[in-house]
C-alpha cells in the first residue's frame, strides 16, 4: 500500500530514528566526527556517512571544522545547524513582559523586555505580546516568521474547558473569552500556553537540579506561592490547569480564606508566601526591615537570615522554614515524590541553609521523606522553561525525516 511509509520497521522509518539518535548525541555532546557518531549510535562507517550526507543534504547538520591532536588525517566534525529552526518563550507578569528567542541548539539568540505597569493596560494584550516578542526577535537579526513555534509562560493556567485564563486574577487583560483566538490570529506560528512555575519545573528537569528525575514537586515562592507536580516524567496539569496552584491550601496556622479566587489568595499563601515574611520579620524584633516590592524586601530577608546563627534573623529563618514545611508535608503526604525542588528568589536566596532547616521540619511533619533540593536554574527560569518547552516540540517536527 502506499500509506506504508510510516509502518514501524521500514527502511524509511529506521533511517529516521538513526537520524534522530545522531541529532540528539550532536546536540548533547556538540560537534562529533563520523567515526564518533558511529560508535556512539553502533552504525557502521558507510550507514554514518550516508546518515550525515542526507542530514546535511537537509540543512540539518554542518561541517565545523577538522579535529587535531591524533595520528592520521583530520577528521571532519559535523555539528547541529543552528538556524535550522527558531523557537521563542515569553515569561509574562503584571509588571512585565520578558521574552526570548533561541536557535535549535537551545542558545538564546535574542532578548527583550516590555514594561507593562498598571492594573488598566496601556494596549491590548495581543499588542504588548507581539511588541514583546517582535523585540526579542529583532534583537536576534530575525523576523517574526523565522520564528517556529512559541510559548507563553503565565501564572495561573487556561483552563482547557473554556480557554479562560483562572487562577490569575492578578493579571490585568487576560481574562477576554476571546483571547486565544485573537492571539492565534496575530501570530504566524504555533502558541502553547503554559503554567509558569510548570515551566520552572521543565527548566529544573531538563538542566537542573531534577535531571534524571520521574517523580518531584517544585515549590516555587517569587511573586506567588505555587508549585509543580511531575508523576511518571509528565506535568501533572490537573482537570483545570489548576494543579499546583498551593498558594490557595488551606493550612494551619491561618484563618480560612474564602473564595480564594476573589481574593487571589489562601492559607498557605497568607502563611509562607513572600509577602508574609516583612511582617514577619517586624513582629520578631528584626531590624531595618527592607520596604518596596514585597517580593524583594522577602528575598533580602531570607539572604540575610541564612548569614546569621541566632538572633531574631535567625528566628526568622527558622519559623519561615516551619511554615513551608506546613505546606509540603500535605503535598508529599500524598504524592510521595522522590524530590522535593526549591525555586524562586525567597526560597532559593536561603541557600543551603534554609534547605536544611525545611528538610529537618518536613521529616517530622510528613510520614514521606523526599529529598530536598535547591533549584539550579537561577538566570529567568520561567522564559528558560519556555524556551525549553518552544524547543522540545520544535525539534520533534524538524528533526523528523521520515516526512
Amino acid at each position: 500500500m502506499a500509506g506504508t511509509a510510516g509502518t514501524p520497521g521500514t527502511p524509511r522509518v529506521l533511517r529516521a530514528m538513526n537520524d534522530r539518535a545522531a541529532l540528539d548525541l550532536l546536540l548533547e555532546h556538540g560537534p562529533l566526527s563520523r567515526t564518533r557518531i558511529g560508535k556512539l549510535t553502533g552504525l557502521s562507517k558507510p550507514t554514518a556517512s550516508q546518515l550525515l550526507a542526507r542530514l546535511e543534504a537537509a540543512g540539518l547538520v554542518r561541517v565545523t571544522g577538522t579535529s587535531e591532536g591524533r595520528p592520521g588525517p583530520n577528521a571532519q566534525l559535523y555539528a547541529i545547524n543552528p538556524t535550522a529552526a527558531y523557537a521563542a518563550g515569553l515569561d509574562v507578569t503584571p509588571h512585565r513582559i520578558r521574552a526570548a528567542v533561541a536557535d535549535i541548539t537551545g542558545r538564546t539568540v535574542g532578548e527583550y523586555e516590555l514594561p507593562t505597569p498598571g492594573r488598566r493596560p496601556a494596549h491590548p494584550v495581543v499588542r504588548q505580546v507581539t511588541d514583546a516578542l517582535d523585540g526579542a526577535v529583532k534583537a536576534a537579526g530575525l523576523a517574526r516568521s523565522d520564528v517556529h513555534r512559541l510559548v507563553i509562560g503565565t501564572p495561573g493556567a487556561f483552563d482547557p474547558n473554556t480557554g479562560r485564563l483562572r487562577y490569575a486574577s492578578h493579571l490585568p487583560g487576560w481574562h477576554s473569552p476571546a483571547l486565544l483566538e485573537d492571539l492565534a490570529a496575530a501570530l504566524p506560528m504555533p502558541v502553547e500556553y503554559e503554567n509558569d512555575v510548570n515551566l520552572v519545573a521543565i527548566a529544573e528537569q531538563r538542566l537542573g537540579a531534577a535531571r534524571g528525575h520521574a517523580d518531584f514537586v517544585l515549590l516555587w515562592n517569587q511573586e506567588g506561592l505555587g508549585a509543580a507536580l511531575v508523576l511518571g516524567g509528565r506535568l501533572h496539569r490537573g482537570w483545570t490547569g489548576g494543579a499546583g496552584e498551593v498558594g490557595f491550601l488551606p493550612v494551619p496556622g491561618t484563618p480560612l480564606v474564602r473564595q480564594v479566587t476573589k481574593a487571589n489568595s489562601g492559607g498557605y499563601q497568607e502563611l509562607a508566601g513572600s509577602q508574609a515574611l516583612p511582617k514577619l520579620a517586624r513582629e520578631l524584633g528584626v531590624e531595618d526591615v527592607p520596604t518596596g516590592p514585597y517580593t524583594e524586601a522577602a528575598t533580602t530577608l531570607v539572604a540575610r537570615a541564612a548569614d546569621h546563627a541566632s538572633g531574631p534573623h535567625r528566628e526568622l529563618l527558622q519559623t519561615y522554614a516551619t511554615r513551608l514545611a506546613t505546606g509540603l508535608a500535605s503535598l508529599v503526604s500524598v504524592l510521595d515524590p522522590e524530590l522535593v525542588v526549591l525555586s524562586g528568589s525567597a526560597l532559593t536566596a536561603g541557600g543551603e541553609v534554609l534547605r536544611a532547616l525545611v528538610q529537618a521540619e518536613l521529616e517530622e511533619l510528613a510520614a514521606a521523606r523526599p529529598r530536598l533540593v535547591v533549584g539550579d536554574v537561577h538566570e529567568h527560569p520561567v522564559l528558560r522553561g519556555a524556551l525549553e518547552s518552544a524547543l522540545a516540540a520544535t525539534r520533534d517536527e524538524v528533526f523528523d525525516t521520515s516526512r
